[in-house]
């Protein structure tokens, strides 16, 4: 295992054995609101700072960009070839209601460019990890994205837009047309993890708009390593800038281009 990717497996595990203490006793979990549908909890803050004191220590000049926290640079300059970025919890609307759809999501960036990633579930004890070039991984075993080429065979998940209600119309209009096209859509509540389903072959394809880079880098890398694609709506590679990412099956991902594509923000309607 590469040494990096080795840390940030420690820096997982000792944060999901925070989310699990918590989990014990979630009603007593102290919640506050950012804005609309977006939620914190103390144990997103603590989880977050058992995470960077364990990357700090490991790697003191490397930055890293934090959900709850924000930017922070090492003693190192800004321009550090290595980026940390951390989603401590994703899923704390899932967690708050003790609804077992979480995960801490760690992905470490060289040069912009996802290196290695970690997506520890501790509910379910499932770690899945990737090193670029290297392949993915659950619990030690090799994954793949599933062999479905159709996407009326497809499982596909996605999430609804929760904090900017603007595009919840368009949204609408889109997951009907998703909806009619494949087997079958679902909406976990975890970016995270769906990234993590689709590679592994549980799901066959995901898409989802309004995301930071936090919640999909390192599912991004875990998708590409086990042979799938990811991209922005219209298959372009500015997921991360852009917050719309599309991933799937090779096959599934180039037919639910053409369908989402006109909804990409490359392609914006003007307003009616």
């Amino acid at each position: 295992m590469h040494p990096m990717l080795n840390i940030a497996v420690k820096a997982a595990r000792k944060a999901g054995s925070v989310i699990n203490r918590a989990s014990m006793d979630v009603d007593r979990v102290q919640v506050s609101r950012k804005q609309h549908n977006d939620f914190v909890t103390e144990v997103d803050r603590a989880a977050e700072a058992a995470i960077i004191e364990i990357i700090r220590t490991a790697y003191p000049d490397h930055a890293i960009l934090a959900e709850e926290t924000g930017p922070s640079w090492g003693e190192g300059e800004p321009t550090s070839e290595y980026v940390w970025m951390i989603d401590p919890l994703d899923g704390t609307t899932n967690f708050i209601h003790g609804f077992p759809q979480y995960a801490v999501s760690i992905a470490q960036l060289h040069k912009g460019v996802p290196a290695q990633a970690v997506i520890y579930d501790p509910s379910r004890d499932e770690l899945f990890t990737a090193s670029k070039g290297a392949g993915a991984f659950l619990n030690n075993r090799r994954i793949r994205v599933s062999r479905r080429d159709k996407l009326a065979d497809c499982l596909i998940g996605t999430g609804f837009p929760y904090r900017d209600m603007e595009g919840l119309d368009q949204y609408m209009e889109l997951f009907a047309l998703m909806t009619q096209s494949c087997a079958g859509l679902r909406r976990p509540g975890s970016a995270a993890l769906d990234l993590a389903y689709v590679a592994c072959g549980r799901t066959d394809g995901f898409f989802e708009q309004g995301l930071h880079p936090w919640d999909m880098a390192a599912g991004m890398l875990l998708v590409t390593e086990a042979g799938g694609l990811v991209g922005n709506y219209s298959g372009e590679a500015r997921q991360l800038e852009q917050g719309e990412v599309l991933a799937g099956t090779p096959k599934a991902f180039a037919q639910m281009v053409r369908l989402l594509s006109p909804f990409s923000v490359d392609n914006a309607k003007p307003a009616r």
